[in-house]
């Protein structure tokens, strides 16, 4: 069984770790506010989903986001705006009560009921490696039917879980040429 990428990109391939493409797709699936927290649309957008119940602002504490009740509903009403640690505050706040919120849902579609999902493997760009280095990387699929550890590792943010339960559960049912499969250009699939 191969290892594990110790010089990536000596000879010159690009791509992204696999469970960093993967966070990127299960984040394109949790349906981000698009409009950056810095126009007053996009602060406003994830201020109504910070503070919409009880639960939210509970959620929103919990996250980091500790300002008073006062404080909250003047940005609200737009007398006064946050600082630039507070912004950053407010979108660590947001991304991490939207992940907890949609992280069920996205558990129960990527794993519809036993029947997994499909996943394809975009291999490494090896277009800047001199030829004799290139070696033959293909385009794979796979059906993936455990995303309990991916989802619960990207809900909670933890990028050396995702990591360890995307190589062990996921890439390891490549074969033995996994280890190809570790940096990719990108991985798609669809819940």
């Amino acid at each position: 069984m191969p290892e594990r990428n110790v010089e990536f990109g000596k000879y010159g391939a690009r791509g992204l770790k696999g469970h960093e493409a993967v966070a990127r797709r299960l984040d394109a699936l949790a349906g981000f506010v698009a409009t950056s927290v810095t126009v007053r649309r996009g602060l406003l957008a994830r201020l109504h989903y910070l503070t919409r119940s009880d639960h939210a602002r509970q959620a929103a504490r919990r996250a980091g986001l500790t300002v008073t009740d006062r404080t909250m509903k003047a940005w609200l009403d737009g007398r006064r705006s946050p600082s630039k640690k507070n912004l950053d505050t407010i979108e660590a706040a947001y991304r991490t009560v939207r992940r907890h919120n949609v992280g069920r849902y996205l558990l129960a579609r990527l794993n519809r009921e036993g029947r997994g999902t499909r996943v394809e493997f975009h291999p490494l760009n090896q277009s800047q490696v001199p030829r004799p280095r290139q070696r033959v990387i293909e385009y794979r699929t796979l059906n993936v039917r455990h995303w309990d550890r991916i989802v619960q590792a990207w809900v909670e943010d933890d990028d050396e879980a995702l990591d360890d339960a995307w190589v062990s559960d996921v890439v390891v049912d490549l074969g033995s040429q996994w280890g190809e499969y570790e940096y990719v250009t990108n991985v798609g699939f669809a819940a």
